[in-house]
């Protein structure tokens, strides 16, 4: 299965974020909304994670060197891992704070109708940033529903973009309720509340693409890949059965371990031939498939 280009949607998703985060902090000084504050703060912190994950995604690409003689394709891990604390941190414990803080102590809004006109242009602009994601993943998701993808994929970079796409359009919506619920009844708290709830969103979101990420870093199987490879071996003639096969995301790579027992009455020479006639095909069939260690047992 190719992999993604996640460079375009990185760049398209900052671009889309720094505009509104802009918009949305004219907008939240001049009104004092909370909400909006809270959305501002959330698009900043968008801004400074596509950043990152820049620069995790042109790190990984390093060339092998002998002391990482399998080159840094994890490294992109490592920086979707710091976008998913500073979601949690900048995007979410702080918007709960000032949620809180406004809920507390009571305050005005003024000119609600500049806050509502800049979310519906931020909820626009959002709706391309997820279509661009959407875009860029659509040739590795396939079939397979949004949320298959998120738990499957091992481009971390485009799954961060993604949920960030997802949570800004779930937290455009609540400023959106949150604040005409304050217009119409003239009640501060509920746009203190979108706040809050904005917050917690960003936390959930954070959590969920850290567990993630996380399982990626602890080196992830490639379960459809080692399937594919299992059901591949015990179909040559040459194998006489199938003990273990590990295939193992490594950045938008993937490492297979084999061990299998192969005929008995196999020469050195003809086993060594099958052996890499075997490691051609599956590097065929799985492109992102670039190491492949193959030991020939008899027990597991």
């Amino acid at each position: 299965m190719p992999s993604p280009n996640p460079t375009i949607a990185i760049l398209y998703a900052f671009g889309a974020n720094l505009g509104i985060a802009a918009a949305k902090t004219g907008a939240a000084f001049w009104t004092g909304s909370g909400s909006l504050l809270a959305e501002a703060i959330h698009s900043y912190a968008d801004c400074g994670n596509q950043v990152l994950l820049f620069i995790g995604m042109k790190r990984s690409k390093k060339e092998a060197t002998r002391k990482h003689p399998m080159g840094y394709g994890r490294e992109s891990y490592i920086w979707s891992m710091m976008v998913a604390f500073i979601l949690f941190s900048v995007g979410g414990a702080f918007s709960v704070h000032e949620g809180w803080q406004r809920y507390a102590h009571p305050y005005t809004v003024d000119n609600e109708w500049v806050a509502l006109l800049v979310l519906l242009i931020a909820l626009r602009l959002e709706y391309f940033s997820l279509k661009g994601a959407l875009a860029a993943i659509q040739q590795e998701r396939g079939s397979r529903s949004l949320w298959q993808w998120f738990k499957e994929t091992q481009s971390s970079e485009l799954m961060v973009v993604t949920g960030e796409d997802v949570a800004a359009l779930a937290g455009l919506g609540i400023a959106l309720v949150m604040l005409s619920l304050t217009m119409i009844t003239g009640n501060t708290a509920y746009d203190a509340a979108g706040s809050i709830l904005i917050g917690l969103l960003l936390i959930t979101v954070a959590l969920v693409v850290g567990t993630e990420v996380h399982s990626l870093l602890l080196g992830e199987a490639a379960e459809e890949i080692s399937d594919n490879v299992q059901q591949y071996l015990e179909s040559q003639p040459c194998v006489l059965r199938v003990l273990n096969v590990w295939a193992i995301k490594h950045g938008n790579h993937v490492i297979v371990a084999i061990k299998a027992e192969l005929q008995p009455d196999m020469t050195v020479l003809s086993a060594v031939d099958e052996i890499n006639a075997m490691e051609r095909q599956i590097k065929q069939t799985h492109s992102r498939v670039r190491w492949i260690f193959f030991e020939i047992d008899n027990a597991d």
